[in-house]
C-alpha cells in the first residue's frame, strides 16, 4: 500500500528540469509582484505628500497675500499726510525681500525631498546582489 502511494506521488511530480524552471519563474514572479506593490505604495505616499504640500501652500499663500495687502494698506494710511510715497516704497521693498527669501527656502525644500522610488530601487539592488548580479 505504501509503495502504491509513493508511485502515485512520483507520477504526479513534474520532471526535474521543467519543475526547476517553473519554480524559478514562480520565484521571479513573486519578487516582481512584491516590488510592484512597493512601487505602488511609494507612488501613493508621494502623491499624498505632494497633495498635502500643495494644499498647505495654497492656504499659506492666500492668507499671506491678505496679510500683506492689509499691512501695506495700514502703513500707507498711517503715513498718508507726510510720507505716503516713502511708506509705499518701503512696504514694497519689504515684500520683495520676503518674496525672494521665501523662494530660496522653497527651492531648498524641493531639492531636499527624498528620491522617488528610493526604497524600491534599493530592494531591486539587493535582489540583484542576492542572485549573483553586480551591485
Amino acid at each position: 500500500m505504501r509503495e502504491e502511494a509513493e508511485n502515485d506521488e512520483r507520477a504526479h511530480r513534474p520532471a526535474g528540469l521543467f519543475w526547476s524552471v517553473r519554480r524559478m519563474l514562480e520565484s521571479v514572479l513573486a519578487i516582481v509582484h512584491t516590488r510592484l506593490e512597493l512601487v505602488t505604495t511609494e507612488i501613493e505616499e508621494e502623491l499624498h505628500r505632494v497633495a498635502e504640500i500643495l494644499l498647505w501652500m495654497f492656504v499659506v499663500v492666500f492668507f499671506a497675500g491678505l496679510t500683506v495687502l492689509m499691512l501695506a494698506f495700514v502703513v500707507v494710511v498711517a503715513f498718508w499726510e507726510d510720507h505716503r510715497l516713502l511708506a509705499a516704497s518701503l512696504t514694497t521693498l519689504v515684500f520683495v525681500v520676503v518674496t525672494a527669501i521665501s523662494m530660496l527656502l522653497l527651492r531648498t525644500k524641493v531639492r531636499a525631498r527624498p528620491k522617488l522610488l528610493e526604497a524600491t530601487i534599493e530592494e531591486i539592488k539587493h535582489d540583484r546582489e542576492a542572485l549573483g548580479g553586480h551591485p
